[in-house]
């Protein structure tokens, strides 16, 4: 039992031992590596610096002019043969690791537009349909119509929604005309819409829902506050190599002083995720009043759409 007790505790003095080896060994390999990237990263002239202040240390009684000297012709060597490779891999590393992170922010955007529709989407249609059941009793043909464009635009809607990436800007003109019919049908007179998009535009790159997100807020802030209602203009023009679709109305305004809801804030986060600082919202209030919302990206039609939209 002696001799087993005394062979246990040498086993365990022993594997203490080795993970103490273990531990150093690794601890002087991240120490290592930490060096190597901090040589391959930094700039010749901070690296002269450090060895000019190493060589008056070495001159100082305290000095190791030996070890010193080595130090330096050691990372002289290593900035020169493997540096420049070094510093790729770890720019290379960082750009992926960027694009990862890019990635996780560009689908929760997604997520949060999903979830900001599902919000919206019921209260619209839950709308729409009261409408038609009261219009079924006093206005067969209006109800009809009204179901017409609600068909039309669920059809329009529904498979952009579920799509990924961005549509072209003749899909988001005929959802948005869809809807608007049927706006134009709740509010009456106190509607009234204008178009104004060259064809060979229709094909261009927009992203999904911004264009429909802008109309609401026009007629939600804009129109629907006003007693006598108001006109909502959609236009698209190109400017070298931007396009910009504006939606104005002619509504009570906004308030300058006031931040941007979350309709408005999705779009600004949407379109810094998917162009950068190459695309903007703009909002503007027109000398001769409501409200002009404004979204300029980098123009890209397609080519091969042929007038399709």
């Amino acid at each position: 039992m002696k001799k087993r007790g005394l062979a246990k505790a040498g086993y365990d003095n022993a594997k203490s031992l080795l993970d103490i080896i273990r531990e150093i060994g690794e601890t002087a390999t991240s120490m290592w590596w930490r060096f190597f990237d901090w040589l391959a990263q930094v700039e010749w002239r901070k690296l002269m610096m450090v060895w000019l202040l190493l060589l008056l240390f070495g001159l100082t009684p305290f000095g190791l002019p030996k070890q010193t000297v080595a130090f330096i012709g050691l990372s002289l060597g290593l900035k020169v043969l493997a540096g420049g490779k070094r510093k790729a891999e770890i720019e290379a590393r960082d750009a992926t690791s960027h694009a990862d992170e890019e990635g996780m922010e560009r689908r929760l955007v997604e997520a949060r537009m999903a979830a900001l529709q599902a919000q919206v989407e019921p209260h619209f249609l839950f709308n729409t349909l009261a409408l038609i059941g009261q219009l079924i009793e006093t206005d067969p043909p209006q109800a009809a119509r009204i179901h017409q464009n609600l068909i039309d635009y669920l059809r329009a809607t529904l498979p952009q929604m579920r799509a990924k990436g961005s549509g072209t800007l003749g899909r988001q003109i005929e959802m948005s005309r869809a809807y608007l019919a049927i706006m134009q049908a709740r509010m009456g007179a106190r509607l009234a819409v204008s178009v104004d998009v060259p064809p060979e535009m229709l094909s261009a790159t927009f992203p999904v829902m911004m264009l429909q997100i802008l109309i609401e807020n026009a007629i939600k802030h804009g129109l629907e506050p006003k007693i006598e209602g108001g006109r909502i203009d959609i236009r698209a023009s190109v400017d070298g190599a931007m396009l910009q679709v504006d939606v104005l109305d002619d509504g009570i305004g906004f308030n300058i002083h006031a931040g941007d809801g979350i309709g408005l804030a999705n779009v600004r986060e949407r379109l810094r995720i998917l162009y950068g600082n190459r695309a903007q919202l703009v909002i503007e209030a027109p000398l001769t009043g409501g409200t002009r919302a404004s979204v300029r990206i980098p123009y890209a039609p397609d080519i091969f759409a042929r007038g399709s939209k």
